[in-house]
């Protein structure tokens, strides 16, 4: 455990961009729950793809510095796996929002306040578990972290599969339906996507504890 935190500490490049990547995917996710709560207007919907070039940007970065690294703290396969999982997050955050553009006049009226409270809270909890990777924390911290995201995500599935059930009885439009669908569907991609994150972090914590 020594010698590894000896390599963290020699690390600190990879985490810096491990947790900027995290930032930058709060950043994007704060964007749009601002937009579905009605807080921000739809010309804030650009943001999105700023944040996915930005993010881009850093996932770069990272294969470079790998490439040319001898040694890290990490494994590379683990740096490269999280990267790519955070970058997943912002491009599904940046696909609901082009979607939402699109659609905005169908889907009028329509709540999407509890899904943003989890997917904010999910996220959290993501910048939580990966801010710890520079101690690395205790496998039980790690774990309790996880077991909030899993929990997190029921909570997002429960209200999706209530929000589908009520659209299948409504008796909506074609386009109207579809629309709906569509975001329900990206919505929950969108937090699965964030217990993707939360795995990875998990795993590599055990593996190195």
């Amino acid at each position: 455990m020594f010698s590894l935190q000896r390599l963290l500490a020699k690390d600190d490049v990879f985490l810096d961009l491990l947790e900027a990547c995290a930032d930058e995917a709060k950043t994007s996710v704060k964007s749009l729950t601002a937009i579905l709560r009605g807080d921000a207007d739809m010309a804030k919907l650009d943001v999105f793809l700023g944040s996915e070039r930005r993010e881009r940007k850093l996932l770069k970065e990272i294969e470079e510095k790998l490439v040319r690294t001898f040694i890290t703290g990490l494994e590379r396969e683990d740096i490269e796996a999280l990267s790519r999982a955070l970058y997943k997050l912002v491009k599904t955050t940046e696909k609901f929002a082009d979607r939402y553009r699109l659609v905005n006049d169908l889907v009028q009226g329509v709540d999407f306040k509890p899904q943003a409270v989890l997917i904010e809270e999910a996220v959290s909890i993501l910048g939580e578990m990966i801010r710890d990777l520079r101690k690395l924390p205790p496998l039980e911290r790690v774990k309790e972290l996880n077991d909030r995201l899993e929990a997190t995500e029921d909570a997002a599935d429960k209200v999706v599969d209530g929000l589908v059930r009520d659209l299948y009885h409504a008796n909506l439009p074609p386009g109207k339906f579809l629309a709906r669908k569509d975001l329900y569907d990206l919505l929950e991609k969108l937090v699965d996507r964030c217990r993707d994150v939360g795995a990875i972090v998990t795993h590599i914590v055990l593996k190195n504890s």
